[in-house]
């Protein structure tokens, strides 16, 4: 700003002082014109002007009064011809004589004066100090003063008119001067007070908001460490909580206890209330939490409906399984909507350091297994256990080898390219289908296979379904495990077609699968590509994943059933689906679970029949067929033929098998291996 200040000054005292000399020079143009108008032009050259003439021209100029300080005539060669203080000699300044000559125009210069009475204009003083603008101006032949430069392109070798004589004129600019020196300062001063008063502000302007941005930043660094909605610390806080809990506990020898809970079904409060009703609650939740547990404990709030409550010193996990079942009970009284008095239920886990854990970071995931473990059992408080760790590193490293054996898959189907007729055979894959026949009680013949998925692990050996497809639900892999599974299953039914032996085939479907309307786009590209009749294949789905999500499931079924492949339910007895929901279902077949089959063969749980009669009533009420499955005796497979069941499907008639292994013998639906048999 001072250097802004200072070029400011200096410019304005620059245009000032040559604006003040150009406005003299023109004066002094002026007097010379005056004094060559009376001075004849032969003087230049002899150097004389006789003193009538030097009367002329002092009357000539005596109109300039006191800001004319001297008038100086000179000739051709230089001499002076006339001065208005009678000075009898003296002598130019030859370069700025011959610049005037060459330049034919007027040269000024600023200069002090020095003499008696100077160029004071109080006659008082003798001798004083002045200021002059002592002005050079070329006298043309003409007997006029030049007042300007040459025009542009005038000749400079003597065609033109020269000079006969130079005109010195010096005016009074102390006046000027001072005026100018005045100015200066009081623009000098003008400019330093504004740029004073802006320093202020802009001072003040940067030091509020420095302030306000410090403010807002210790703010925000607050705000980091707590949830905006409770108030509560946040997961990065809990963090920073739990490590020096941590520290200090393994300084101690002690204990360190860790509670997570979350409230069940919130998302149906918040579906069915309203999100500010959902916010309230959590509020209040956060509130009872607060004020119930003890001033060392530390309750936050990590996301969503999940709580977590550190114990930085609990002498055993008994006590902290004690407090997480006093936690619990705080939900017990019902919380205050308004004018709604709302109960709910939490899923509590307890984890302890070093009982279950060994740093910050696996004390959260273990309380948080343990949590899943109690929503899941629904036993409300769970404390850790291993065996209920579906997220250890042995699972892990099955996940990765699962994700590599589908990998292994998609790139041999990649460079398998046009072989539809591919069958899939051992050695093919990982991955393999296996077939189990499903038979007509009525003519013990085989009327369908259902398919079953197998994983032939390179070290493992034969990996069951029960242990890696629970996996592939909690890591995003069913679906390409299903396209897996469904592409098998139809590659398999266009050879069994083209062999005149075609049944239809069962593949199962994950609750995933079937509330994605794009396993209806796979399923109908893969019949329209291996040019399989849509009725040759059947979609089972568990009765639980239909009620779970029946507004996404139904219209998936409905697709399916317009494409002409059957769906089934699976497991059918064990969910909860009412019997306005089977009326209004697009299914064609139900299944009765095994846990209701196995007890037929049992002679005291008579009510047994009772149970699957009035599921075979049922289904036939409703015009669908009823299988049964995990029939494992004769007693059972005529028991069930009794009650009406129309087919089943168990180790009785055969386990299952790869897809080698089933042929078409022409004999009964008895013996080691799956038999087929064409139907129309």
């Amino acid at each position: 700003m001072a250097v802004v200040g200072a070029a400011l000054v200096l410019v304005t005292s620059s245009q000032m002082r040559e604006q003040s000399v150009r406005d003299g020079t023109g004066l002094a143009v002026t007097v010379a014109a005056y004094a060559a108008g009376v001075t004849p032009a032969g003087a230049y050259v002899t150097g004389v002007l006789p003193e009538q003439d030097q009367a002329a021209v002092a009357a000539a100029t005596a109109g300039f009064g006191s800001e004319l300080v001297e008038l100086r005539l000179w000739s051709t060669d230089g001499r002076l011809m006339y001065s208005s203080r009678d000075a009898g000699t003296g002598l130019a300044h030859t370069q700025r004589f011959e610049e005037v000559f060459r330049s034919r125009a007027p040269h000024a210069v600023v200069q002090s004066d020095v003499r008696e009475g100077g160029a004071a204009t109080d006659p008082t003083e003798a001798t004083q100090r002045g200021t002059v603008l002592d002005v050079y101006v070329p006298v043309l032949p003409s007997g006029t003063a030049a007042g300007g430069a040459l025009p542009a392109g005038t000749a400079t070798d003597g065609t033109a008119d020269l000079p006969v004589g130079v005109a010195e004129v010096m005016l009074d600019h102390t006046r000027t001067q001072q005026t100018l020196t005045d100015t200066v300062r009081t623009v000098a001063l003008v400019v330093a007070g504004s740029l004073v008063v802006l320093w202020l502000l802009l001072f003040q302007i940067v030091h509020s908001t420095s302030r306000r941005l410090r403010t807002a930043a210790l703010e925000n660094a607050r705000l980091a460490m707590l949830d905006s909605l409770t108030g509560l610390p946040n997961r990065r806080l809990l963090t920073e909580q739990m490590q020096r809990a941590v520290r200090d506990a393994r300084e101690d020898h002690s204990r360190v206890g860790l509670i997570l809970l979350d409230i069940d079904r919130f998302k149906d409060i918040n579906d069915t209330l309203g999100h500010d009703h959902g916010d309230a609650l959590l509020e209040l939740v956060a509130a009872r939490l607060r004020n119930a547990l003890r001033d060392d404990d530390v309750v936050a709030r990590l996301g969503g409906d999940e709580f977590a409550i550190l114990l930085p010193d609990v002498r055993s996990v008994a006590n902290a399984e004690r407090l997480a079942q006093r936690v619990r009970g705080l939900f017990s009284a019902p919380f205050e909507l308004g004018d709604l008095a709302l109960h709910v239920d939490t899923s509590v886990g307890v984890a302890c350091l070093p009982d279950h854990a060994e740093d910050p970071s696996s004390l959260m995931r273990t309380a948080d297994i343990a949590m899943y473990a109690a929503k899941h059992q629904r036993s409300g408080v769970a404390v850790y256990s291993p065996g209920a760790d579906d997220s250890s590193p042995a699972r892990l490293v099955l996940m990765g080898e699962l994700h590599a054996a589908l990998e292994e898959h998609e790139a041999a189907r990649a460079r398998e390219g046009a072989g539809r007729g591919a069958d899939g055979g051992p050695g093919a894959s990982q991955l393999e289908m296996h077939y189990q026949p499903k038979i007509e009680l009525a003519s013990e013949r085989t009327v369908g296979l259902e398919a079953l998925m197998r994983w032939h692990h390179p070290t493992r050996g034969l990996v069951g379904p029960g242990t890696f497809v629970p996996l592939a639900e909690q890591s995003g892999l069913i679906h390409r495990l299903t396209t897996f599974a469904l592409d098998a299953a139809v590659r398999q039914l266009a050879q069994w077609s083209a062999d005149g032996t075609a049944v239809p085939v069962a593949v199962n479907l994950s609750a995933h699968d079937v509330a994605d309307p794009e396993v209806v786009d796979t399923i109908e590209e893969l019949l329209a590509r291996h040019g399989v009749r849509p009725d040759l294949l059947e979609v089972e789905i568990t009765e639980t994943a239909l009620v779970a999500d029946r507004s996404r499931v139904v219209p998936v079924l409905e697709r399916l059933g317009a494409l002409g492949v059957r769906v089934a339910i699976d497991d059918f007895g064990t969910g909860t689906t009412s019997i306005s929901q089977l009326r209004d279902l697009p299914v064609a077949e139900l299944k009765i679970d095994r846990v209701f089959v196995a007890d037929l063969g049992d002679g005291e749980r008579e009510g047994s029949e009772l149970v699957v009669q009035a599921m075979v009533d049922l289904a036939h009420s409703f015009g669908l067929r009823v299988v049964a499955e995990g029939v494992e005796d004769e007693v059972t497979a005529r028991t069930l033929q009794r009650l009406g069941v129309d087919q089943a499907q168990g180790y009785l008639w055969a386990r299952p098998g790869p897809a080698h292994e089933v042929h078409p013998p022409g004999g009964a639906a008895r013996g080691d291996h799956p038999v087929l048999h064409p139907i129309g």
